[in-house]
Protein backbone atom coordinates (compact mmCIF):
# COMPACT_ATOMS: atom_id res chain seq x y z
CA UNK A 1 0.00 0.00 0.00
CA UNK A 2 1.58 3.22 -0.63
CA UNK A 3 1.72 6.52 1.22
CA UNK A 4 -1.59 8.61 0.83
CA UNK A 5 -0.41 12.23 0.54
CA UNK A 6 -2.44 14.47 3.15
CA UNK A 7 -5.15 16.32 1.74
CA UNK A 8 -6.96 19.18 3.33
CA UNK A 9 -10.37 20.63 1.96
CA UNK A 10 -9.66 22.90 -0.41
CA UNK A 11 -7.53 19.92 -1.91
CA UNK A 12 -10.63 17.75 -2.23
CA UNK A 13 -12.61 21.10 -3.53
CA UNK A 14 -10.22 21.25 -6.40
CA UNK A 15 -10.46 17.43 -7.05
CA UNK A 16 -14.23 17.72 -7.10
CA UNK A 17 -13.87 19.99 -9.59
CA UNK A 18 -11.42 18.97 -12.09
CA UNK A 19 -13.10 15.42 -11.75
CA UNK A 20 -15.63 17.02 -13.61
CA UNK A 21 -13.85 19.10 -15.97
CA UNK A 22 -10.57 19.34 -16.13
CA UNK A 23 -10.35 22.04 -18.91
CA UNK A 24 -11.42 24.61 -16.95
CA UNK A 25 -9.12 27.75 -16.73
CA UNK A 26 -7.25 27.94 -13.19
CA UNK A 27 -8.96 31.47 -12.29
CA UNK A 28 -12.30 29.58 -12.79
CA UNK A 29 -10.80 26.77 -10.28
CA UNK A 30 -9.84 29.41 -7.94
CA UNK A 31 -13.13 31.36 -7.89
CA UNK A 32 -14.65 28.13 -6.78
CA UNK A 33 -12.53 27.39 -3.51
CA UNK A 34 -11.03 30.58 -3.08
CA UNK A 35 -7.69 30.91 -3.83
CA UNK A 36 -5.24 32.60 -6.29
CA UNK A 37 -4.99 30.78 -10.14
CA UNK A 38 -1.40 30.33 -8.84
CA UNK A 39 -2.11 28.76 -5.38
CA UNK A 40 -4.66 26.36 -7.68
CA UNK A 41 -1.66 25.62 -9.92
CA UNK A 42 0.86 24.80 -7.14
CA UNK A 43 -1.79 22.42 -5.79
CA UNK A 44 -2.79 20.53 -8.61
CA UNK A 45 0.81 20.45 -9.93
CA UNK A 46 1.94 18.43 -5.88
CA UNK A 47 -1.52 16.33 -6.90
CA UNK A 48 -0.52 15.06 -10.40
CA UNK A 49 3.80 14.68 -8.84
CA UNK A 50 2.43 12.72 -6.15
CA UNK A 51 -0.26 10.37 -8.02
CA UNK A 52 -3.45 11.86 -6.38
CA UNK A 53 -4.71 12.97 -9.60
CA UNK A 54 -3.14 9.90 -12.29
CA UNK A 55 -4.09 11.39 -16.12
CA UNK A 56 -5.66 14.39 -16.99
CA UNK A 57 -8.19 12.39 -20.24
CA UNK A 58 -10.63 13.52 -22.55
CA UNK A 59 -14.09 10.96 -21.90
CA UNK A 60 -14.83 9.81 -25.61
CA UNK A 61 -18.59 8.73 -26.28
CA UNK A 62 -18.20 5.32 -27.50
CA UNK A 63 -20.76 5.17 -30.04
CA UNK A 64 -19.62 8.39 -31.77
CA UNK A 65 -16.86 6.52 -32.32
CA UNK A 66 -17.86 3.32 -33.49
CA UNK A 67 -17.55 1.12 -30.01
CA UNK A 68 -21.02 0.76 -29.47
CA UNK A 69 -21.28 -2.86 -27.24
CA UNK A 70 -20.23 -2.36 -23.63
CA UNK A 71 -19.67 -6.58 -21.91
CA UNK A 72 -18.75 -7.35 -18.67
CA UNK A 73 -16.77 -10.50 -18.80
CA UNK A 74 -15.77 -12.77 -15.34
CA UNK A 75 -12.81 -14.81 -16.05
CA UNK A 76 -11.59 -17.85 -14.08
CA UNK A 77 -7.93 -18.74 -14.90
CA UNK A 78 -7.12 -22.64 -14.58
CA UNK A 79 -4.10 -22.30 -12.56
CA UNK A 80 -3.59 -19.85 -9.34
CA UNK A 81 0.08 -19.48 -9.52
CA UNK A 82 1.70 -15.94 -9.89
CA UNK A 83 2.57 -16.59 -13.16
CA UNK A 84 -0.19 -17.30 -14.66
CA UNK A 85 -2.02 -14.20 -13.08
CA UNK A 86 0.83 -11.79 -14.40
CA UNK A 87 0.89 -13.19 -17.76
CA UNK A 88 -3.10 -12.61 -17.83
CA UNK A 89 -2.20 -9.01 -16.22
CA UNK A 90 -0.21 -8.29 -18.66
CA UNK A 91 -2.64 -8.82 -21.77
CA UNK A 92 -5.04 -7.17 -20.50
CA UNK A 93 -3.20 -4.19 -20.04
CA UNK A 94 -2.10 -3.92 -23.61
CA UNK A 95 -5.60 -4.62 -25.21
CA UNK A 96 -7.21 -1.52 -26.19
CA UNK A 97 -10.32 -2.80 -26.15
CA UNK A 98 -10.19 -3.49 -22.11
CA UNK A 99 -11.60 -0.83 -20.66
CA UNK A 100 -10.87 -1.77 -17.01
CA UNK A 101 -9.67 -4.91 -15.42
CA UNK A 102 -10.25 -6.18 -11.59
CA UNK A 103 -8.76 -8.59 -9.80
CA UNK A 104 -11.90 -10.00 -7.62
CA UNK A 105 -12.52 -12.40 -4.90
CA UNK A 106 -14.90 -15.11 -5.08
CA UNK A 107 -15.28 -17.83 -8.26
CA UNK A 108 -14.28 -15.87 -10.27
CA UNK A 109 -10.73 -14.69 -10.69
CA UNK A 110 -10.97 -11.51 -13.12
CA UNK A 111 -14.20 -8.81 -13.51
CA UNK A 112 -13.58 -7.56 -17.38
CA UNK A 113 -14.57 -4.31 -18.88
CA UNK A 114 -14.65 -4.69 -23.02
CA UNK A 115 -15.64 -2.62 -25.09
CA UNK A 116 -16.06 -3.24 -28.90
CA UNK A 117 -17.94 -2.24 -31.87
CA UNK A 118 -20.56 -5.00 -32.12
CA UNK A 119 -21.24 -8.62 -30.62
CA UNK A 120 -19.60 -9.62 -33.73
CA UNK A 121 -16.22 -8.25 -32.81
CA UNK A 122 -16.89 -9.08 -29.03
CA UNK A 123 -16.63 -12.92 -29.97
CA UNK A 124 -13.44 -12.27 -31.79
CA UNK A 125 -11.95 -10.32 -28.78
CA UNK A 126 -12.91 -12.73 -26.34
CA UNK A 127 -11.61 -15.57 -28.61
CA UNK A 128 -8.34 -14.40 -28.68
CA UNK A 129 -8.30 -12.88 -24.88
CA UNK A 130 -9.64 -15.83 -23.03
CA UNK A 131 -9.51 -18.81 -25.40
CA UNK A 132 -6.16 -18.69 -26.99
CA UNK A 133 -3.91 -19.84 -25.11
CA UNK A 134 -3.98 -17.63 -22.26
CA UNK A 135 -4.69 -19.97 -19.48
CA UNK A 136 -8.06 -18.84 -19.05
CA UNK A 137 -10.66 -21.67 -17.38
CA UNK A 138 -14.08 -20.04 -17.97
CA UNK A 139 -15.28 -17.17 -18.82
CA UNK A 140 -18.93 -15.61 -18.96
CA UNK A 141 -19.56 -12.68 -21.24
CA UNK A 142 -22.89 -9.65 -20.22
CA UNK A 143 -23.59 -7.50 -22.58
CA UNK A 144 -24.69 -4.40 -21.29
CA UNK A 145 -28.17 -3.46 -22.43
CA UNK A 146 -27.59 0.25 -21.98
CA UNK A 147 -25.40 2.65 -19.85
CA UNK A 148 -27.20 3.67 -16.45
CA UNK A 149 -23.78 5.56 -14.94
CA UNK A 150 -20.34 5.28 -16.82
CA UNK A 151 -17.60 7.29 -15.19
CA UNK A 152 -14.50 7.44 -13.09
CA UNK A 153 -15.22 10.21 -10.62
CA UNK A 154 -14.08 8.76 -6.92
CA UNK A 155 -16.40 9.74 -4.04
CA UNK A 156 -13.92 12.47 -2.05
CA UNK A 157 -15.98 12.57 1.35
Amino acid sequence: MRDTPSLDDLDRLLLGLVQRDARRPLHELGEQVGLSPSAVQRRLTRMRRSGVVRADVAVVDPEAVGAGLTSLVLVALADDDPEHHAAFRERMRTEACVQQCYAIVGQWDYAVLLVTRDIAQNRQVSRRLFVTDFGVRRYETFPASEAVKAGLTVPLG
